[in-house]
């Protein structure tokens, strides 16, 4: 019997469009954002496994199914069954912080089948980036018509950078940005990490200063219109509506909230020029893989993360 390849998607919703297209293979739904909170080396061990299940429920109220998690990762114990892996993520951080963590997955498995990458992004005619689940039957075909085979360097760079996420000096990010490989946004996405940390001049990162800007520039009626607006202008981040939902709270300082407006009040002028650094009051505790959000600054000149004064010493 002729084997079938390995479909890792980057959830349910692209799964079930590939099975409504008949795409032959079975499926494994990779379901995590590990784009935000605390994450170690061996992925899916018992110390992944606890500090996933704890942040996931103090940060978001999501008990994490652990029977369900084990039932996909178990397909990847039986890999003689596969032709090869074929890798569905798209062009932002999150989808490509799951990616790097699953390719180092399949390393640590010793899984040695062909693995291929399918990763939308542009789009012929389109003015906007465009994630799997956007594109018609068409494109999407198309897309996996002309799936990258990975090679050992792009695996060695994954498996490198999902290291040194896990690890304390996302700094040694920096070099790999500029490193070539078959990852077309990677650049962007580990550009785009850097940037969540806190800028050293007002403490705000490039996502917190967009939400205001936009609500300095736009006549925002309500919470749920500066989310979508926040959402469609997120760039290379791919945060869902929950994560943005998050930091839209901790931005609260900075609003005046009323019944038919959102505004910025004297707070939020002040950070968008820069007069105050306002790190500490936004979130001390949101943690990026191996390390603190609040332990790291973003120094826009020297393109680099700095130590905060705390954490120095």
């Amino acid at each position: 019997m002729n084997k079938l390849p390995l479909h890792i998607t980057n959830g349910a919703v692209l799964t079930k469009y590939l099975n409504e297209l008949n795409i032959e293979g079975e499926k494994l739904t990779w379901q995590e954002m590990l784009c935000e909170g605390p994450t170690v080396n061996q992925v899916y061990s018992d110390e992944f496994l606890k500090l996933r299940k704890t942040f996931l429920n103090e940060f978001y109220d999501i008990d994490l199914n652990v029977s369900e998690i084990n039932l996909e990762l178990n397909k990847l114990n039986h890999s003689e069954k596969y032709s090869e892996i074929v890798l569905w993520f798209e062009y932002d951080l999150f989808c490509h912080i799951n990616m790097v963590a699953v390719i180092s997955l399949i390393q640590q498995k010793k899984i040695t089948l062909p693995l291929y990458l399918v990763c939308s992004g542009r789009v012929s005619k389109s003015k906007n980036l465009k994630g799997l689940a956007e594109l018609n039957s068409g494109e999407l075909f198309k897309h996996y018509q002309d799936k990258i085979k990975l090679t050992e360097e792009d695996i060695d760079y994954a498996t490198t950078i999902w290291g040194i996420y896990c690890g304390k000096d996302h700094n040694l990010l920096k070099p790999l940005i500029v490193t070539s490989s078959s990852f077309k946004y990677m650049s962007n996405c580990l550009k785009a990490h850097l940037e969540r940390f806190p800028e050293t001049k007002d403490g705000l990162s490039v996502m917190e200063r967009n939400i205001l800007e936009i609500v300095k520039d736009k006549k925002i009626k309500s919470e749920h219109h500066l989310l979508g607006y926040a959402l469609n202008y997120q760039g290379y981040y791919g945060y869902s509506d929950m994560q943005i939902s998050r930091i839209i709270e901790q931005l609260k300082i900075f609003f005046i909230m009323e019944e038919d407006s959102i505004s910025l009040n004297r707070k939020g002028h002040e950070a968008l020029l820069g007069q105050h650094n306002f790190s500490s009051e936004i979130d001390c505790l949101m943690v990026f893989g191996g390390v603190n959000k609040f332990d790291f600054q973003f120094n826009k000149k020297e393109n680099k993360l700095i130590k905060t004064i705390r954490n120095v010493y």
